[in-house]
């Protein structure tokens, strides 16, 4: 199973939610997670973390643009820890912590889909190695 669509959609999806909390975190934790950062904090933790998902974005652009012939497999195991803690992390804050947005559960989703997806992907590449 090839990696480059995985990174092609993971490249964009935390780019662009990344840019988003840059510039209007209170838009995207609105919709996120039902309500707005409430200070001043909260806003820069926002935005420090969109800075972070848009490094993650370009580090999968990257490794597309590089073409190299090996697998990815050290981006891939990042991305697989990100989804599957994110996907819990959110879960976890939807079912125990009263935390509700109208894009927390299909986030989760995506975030489990794409964790199900790295996991493919990295098996996949092991199971053509030993081949």
């Amino acid at each position: 199973m090839k990696s480059k669509v995985l990174l092609v959609a993971a490249a964009a999806a935390e780019f662009g939610t990344g840019f988003g909390l840059l510039l209007a975190p209170s838009l995207v934790c609105g919709l996120l997670l039902g309500e707005a950062p409430a200070t001043a904090a909260a806003v820069l933790v926002a935005r420090v973390a969109g800075t972070a998902l848009m490094a993650i974005g370009l580090a999968c652009w990257l490794e597309i643009a590089r073409r190299g012939t090996d697998s990815p497999r050290g981006l891939l195991m990042a991305l697989l820890l990100y989804n599957v803690l994110v996907a819990v992390l959110l879960a976890h804050g939807a079912v125990f912590r009263d935390v509700h947005g109208v894009l927390l559960w299909p986030v989760v989703v995506v975030h489990a889909a794409f964790a199900i997806w790295c996991g493919a992907v990295l098996k996949s590449a092991r199971d053509a190695s030993r081949s």
